[in-house]
């Protein structure tokens, strides 16, 4: 038995995809802005012995690559999910 998720039962699934396609593109556009700047901060804050402002741009650093792994990894885990559930 072949099962697969009917992705045309919709109207206006086309428009659904691109409309997440373009969020997508910017929460990793958003997380690498803000990598950035964190790192940025972590350093210059490091350098001049300012620890409080260090640990926040670590924290920062750290949140940016959740939120990109995250964003990245939520289409391959969807394709994954739609692969089981086709050998059910």
């Amino acid at each position: 038995m072949d099962v697969f998720p009917d992705f045309d039962g919709l109207a206006g699934i086309g428009d659904l995809r691109e409309v997440v396609g373009a969020l997508l593109m910017f929460a990793l556009v958003i997380a690498v802005l803000m990598l950035i700047v964190s790192a940025i901060i972590w350093a210059v804050s490091s350098s001049t012995g300012n620890y409080s402002a260090a640990s926040k741009g670590r924290v920062g650093v750290l949140v940016s690559l959740g939120g990109a792994v995250l964003a990245g990894a939520g289409v391959a885990w969807m394709n994954w999910l739609i692969g089981v559930g086709q050998q059910l």
